[in-house]
């Protein structure tokens, strides 16, 4: 799976300066981001509350938020859409511009963000640099749904790889080269998660993370998870 710092969920302009066409840094003064073009654009986050949080959801957000307020903390902005630069960052990487119909991209959405308010992936995520922790809180709608009544694995494969892929990508484009999940129990349905996410070490190119998910009082083991990234070679994406 392919992401970039900026580019997997569109969430972290929060931690990165403006590169290349990215966006521009986020902040938690409200939901929309201002792009500064010849034609202006607003880009609605998706990681704020809305009226489908439940009350957990919500709670863990406040503590979290308020997390923030020294700086160890940053809340990481999520949008539906890719930037354009990273499209074309992409397509140079792999040297085939046909991998991408420019005639489709209209359509293209993040996938998870492509479901409406409380029917899909309800998340955001906080990420601290210094201690290399990205935490997801995750509550999963009715369009996640595997066995009656119960969240499908593929939906909580997908927000640990994402979760775990934003602890190694800050600042870098990464791909996931392998990951490793054991399920312990099934997650009911619509209840809310607490994704933890590590990189706990980096070996050249390589970005090794750890991730659990709980309950929301900490005390229900969901799964555990290993992942390896790998760092894409600037060298072969400019050729």
């Amino acid at each position: 799976m392919l992401r970039s710092c900026l580019a997997r969920l569109r969430t972290l302009g929060a931690l990165r300066g403006p590169r290349g066409g990215a966006r521009p840094p986020a902040t938690d003064t409200g939901p929309a981001l201002r792009l500064l073009s010849s034609e202006e654009v607003i880009l609605k986050d998706y990681s704020v509350p809305n009226p489908s949080w439940s009350k957990d959801l919500r709670l863990l957000y406040d503590q979290y938020m308020k997390k923030c307020e020294d700086g160890s903390w940053k809340r990481l902005p999520s949008y539906r859409d890719v930037a354009v630069q990273e499209t074309e960052d992409f397509k140079n990487f792999f040297h085939d511009s046909k991998l991408i119909k420019e005639e489709q991209m209209p359509q293209a959405r993040v996938f998870i963000r492509s479901y409406e308010d409380g029917l899909g992936f309800e998340f955001v995520m906080f990420h601290n640099d210094v201690e290399k922790k990205t935490v997801c809180l995750f509550q999963g709608g009715p369009y996640l749904q595997g066995l009656s009544g119960w969240l499908h694995g593929g939906a909580m494969a997908t927000m640990i790889d994402i979760t775990s892929g934003m602890a190694a990508s800050i600042g870098e484009r990464i791909v996931t080269a392998n990951l490793n999940i054991d399920f312990k129990r099934p997650v009911p349905l619509y209840s809310v998660v607490v994704i933890n996410s590590q990189l706990y070490k980096a070996e050249g190119r390589k970005l090794f993370v750890s991730c659990d998910v709980r309950s929301v009082d900490g005390k229900t083991l969901y799964a555990e998870a290993t992942s390896l990234f790998v760092k894409l070679d600037p060298e072969k994406s400019s050729t």
